[in-house]
């Protein structure tokens, strides 16, 4: 424990080699969310969908969540993303362009009782989602 007159190397040196047990620090320095997240850091992304899939709710809720299965342009990675709203999976085809983007749950993960989806659609070929779901948009005819 060094608090004399000139430990102040000891003192900032001890502080900096700490610093790699703080998990938060550690993650962010070797850039390991960046790595791992398909967006690569980025606030959306775009992708095609491939398949639409139910994902059932966690315990204690019973309900089948609509999702989509995505591949993203970008760098051709796969990724389960929820349609949010009443009915919005009928908005959606197969080989539709989406945009997608992160669900909002802590540390980038999944939230609330849908298991292992962290993204959630807001654009269906250029065109909003919840515009179309509310019916102020009709899906464009390619």
């Amino acid at each position: 424990m060094g608090n004399g007159k000139f430990a102040a190397r000891k003192l900032k040196r001890d502080a900096n080699n700490n610093r790699w047990h703080d998990t938060n620090y550690a993650r962010r320095q070797l850039g390991l969310d960046v790595k791992s997240d398909p967006l690569e850091g980025a606030p959306q992304g775009r992708g095609i969908v491939l398949e639409k899939v139910g994902v059932e709710a966690k315990q204690p809720n019973s309900a089948i969540r609509k999702c989509v299965r995505v591949q993203l342009i970008k760098n051709g990675r796969q990724v389960t993303a929820f349609a949010v709203g009443d009915g919005a999976i009928n908005f959606i085809d197969e080989h539709d362009e989406v945009e997608i983007e992160g669900i909002g749950g802590r540390l980038g993960r999944s939230m609330g009782d849908i298991p292992g989806v962290r993204f959630v659609v807001t654009k269906v070929n250029n065109v909003s989602l919840h515009e179309m779901v509310v019916g102020r948009k009709e899906k464009p005819r390619r």
